[in-house]
């Protein structure tokens, strides 16, 4: 059977996206999809000033009206009743020192289907630009970045799934051209037992694969390890931010998994996990 939900997109709720929910819904359908779940940014205290590509007037964009998602969801959610399920999830800008800021917040909305947990930062600059890169080399960057997603991974609980892993591939000037998992292990180790020791899900993200990347995120050798440590949880997403990126290269999300000895990827609802067999 193939990936059925796409469990990472966002529309015009999101700062990063214009994308209307009803657009993103009928693209799900178009594609055969029985369910998807929209995971809005909320990137509490984003450091705008350390990111000076973001203009002034921009600031504030990862920021999220929630009271205004959910309502135009719920209404969604009844319009297409019967046709595809609809699910209320977010998508977290994870730092080590937002914990507890998280928990309440999520408390506030027990609402809530999933909660994606992302690393965007790494020294208080989002990777996704070019100067985060400058002045090193392309294996320092990446270093600087997957110490800085264990120390979020470490110090946060405060999600259901840990998404793209090693989102830092997509935008590093050779992507992963030269990269390896074996270079990083002594980081991604770490990061993954502590996933499967708090019952975390691992999100395997096909955006790469539009990107020009060789693989998706994170890498086989990525999702083989967590495998062998004896992770099951994955949860499969398009990271669609337009209609024409949703379930985008799901079929090969599928032989993924299953070549890396998965048989079963997962969804969410209000917070538990649902297995679903390849």
């Amino acid at each position: 059977m193939p990936v059925l939900s796409d469990y990472h997109l966002h529309s015009h709720h999101s700062g990063d996206s214009e994308a209307p929910m009803e657009a993103q819904i009928n693209a799900a359908l178009a594609a055969g999809l029985t369910s998807l779940c929209f995971t809005e940014h909320y990137d509490r205290d984003f450091p705008y000033d350390k990111n000076p590509e973001i203009p002034s007037g921009d600031y504030g964009m990862f920021e999220l009206d929630m009271e205004r998602y959910h309502e135009e969801l719920l209404s969604l959610r009844r319009k297409y009743d019967g046709r595809i399920r609809i699910l209320f999830g977010i998508e977290l800008g994870l730092q080590p020192q937002l914990n507890e800021d998280y928990h309440r917040f999520l408390a506030d909305w027990p609402q809530l289907d999933f909660v994606i947990g992302s690393t965007h930062l790494a020294g208080e600059t989002d990777p996704y630009y070019p100067r985060f890169f400058a002045g090193r080399s392309e294996e320092e960057a990446y270093r600087e970045y997957f110490a800085g997603a264990l120390s979020c991974v470490r110090a946060c609980d405060c999600f259901d799934s840990y998404g793209h892993l090693d989102y830092v591939v997509r935008y590093g000037p050779t992507m992963d051209r030269n990269y390896t998992y074996e270079k990083y292990r002594d980081l991604i180790d770490p990061l993954l037992e502590l996933l499967i020791a708090r019952g975390k899900a691992l999100e395997l993200n096909t955006s790469p694969a539009s990107k020009g990347c060789r693989d998706l995120n994170p890498c086989k050798e990525i999702l083989k390890k967590y495998r062998s440590l004896g992770g099951e949880m994955v949860t499969v997403g398009s990271d669609a931010h337009t209609p024409d990126k949703i379930a985008s290269s799901f079929d090969r999300a599928a032989q993924t998994l299953l070549d890396c000895g998965f048989s079963q990827y997962v969804t969410f609802e209000k917070r538990q996990p649902v297995f679903h067999r390849l």
